[in-house]
């Protein structure tokens, strides 16, 4: 009994002892610091990240019940809300762990801000980008954008990068930056409806009142082509080869527009088959004012009234 309570007391010793490590305080440059309050504050910063996480998923589930709220809105409080309450949790974890007051909080983003000036302005130009779409919203989630050659869906706005999705299902990773200050096409934005512009060539000899009512007939039995407005058809030029005209037809459903433009183009070539109208192709034609021409053995034109080099000799 008496080996119990000594190797207690020893171990109560140790316990002791290390307490007083963890608790007593460090002196690290000017800032004073204390283990525990580090691992106060570290618990701060993870609970703030649970909490942020959890909480966002619970308004966006809340809000979503609101059938006059777009997702995009519901999205953009979400995110708004998680940012806050993770911004709250680091200045409670740094005032915890290291008795951080506002004004070297404010110290510390000024020399954030001289890094800033030489190296990280890219990564601040995303951020601020990030708070730009989440505010003003000029894409949403949910969005059909085209942005270069890329086409897809906004799957998330997050605060450095905004992730779409293709038709391949693809995920493009695009810098918020990007969508700011670059031009893309947002298929969602404002009217839903979109007009689809649809080219054609045909051969001189085509009769434009036929091509017209081809055309105009080519769009009846193609689904989510709008009848008001009506599809209409233009006389652009005459081309090079061919009488160029072009299509317009308006869907309300714009994400599927290159489907809708295929469906229009089989149309436009079995109908044109029925009614012989030839769309032409790039060809150049060699008039000759004078002689003939014939060909020898190595593809070369050569005029027939001058000999050639072996016959000369």
């Amino acid at each position: 009994m008496a080996a119990v309570i000594i190797f207690l007391r020893e171990w109560k010793d140790v316990l002791s002892s290390v307490w007083h490590y963890l608790n007593d305080p460090h002196q690290i440059g000017n800032i004073e610091v204390k283990i525990t309050a580090v691992l106060e504050g570290s618990l701060v910063f993870v609970l703030a990240l649970l909490l942020s996480r959890t909480l966002s998923s619970l308004l966006q589930k809340r809000i979503a019940r609101r059938a006059y709220l777009d997702p995009g809105l519901r999205y953009t409080i979400a995110r708004l809300a998680q940012y806050l309450i993770i911004t709250l949790g680091v200045l409670v974890s740094l005032k915890l762990a290291f008795k951080v007051d506002l004004t070297s909080i404010a110290v510390l983003f000024t020399a954030l801000s001289v890094g800033i000036g030489f190296g990280l302005q890219y990564i601040a130009a995303d951020v601020a980008s990030g708070f730009i779409l989440l505010f003003e919203r000029p894409v949403r989630v949910g969005d059909r954008v085209t942005i270069g050659m890329d086409e897809g869906d906004v799957q998330s706005i997050n605060l450095r990068t905004t992730v779409v999705a293709t038709n391949d299902r693809i995920s493009i990773i695009v810098p918020n930056s990007k969508l700011v200050r670059e031009r893309l096409i947002n298929w969602s934005y404002g009217d839903p409806r979109a007009r689809i512009a649809i080219p054609v060539g045909v051969a001189y000899n085509s009769d434009i009142d036929l091509v017209t009512k081809t055309l105009i007939k080519a769009t009846e039995d193609v689904d989510n082509v709008l009848r008001d407005p009506a599809p209409k058809v233009q006389f652009l030029k005459f081309g090079d080869w061919s009488l160029d005209f072009r299509l317009l037809v308006w869907t309300n459903r714009p994400r599927i527009h290159t489907q809708i433009r295929s469906d229009i183009n089989y149309s436009i070539e079995r109908l044109f088959r029925e009614a012989k109208i030839e769309i032409p192709f790039p060809q150049t034609e060699l008039r000759l004012r004078e002689g003939t021409l014939r060909l020898d053995d190595s593809d070369k034109f050569l005029d027939e009234d001058k000999p050639l080099d072996d016959e000369a000799h």
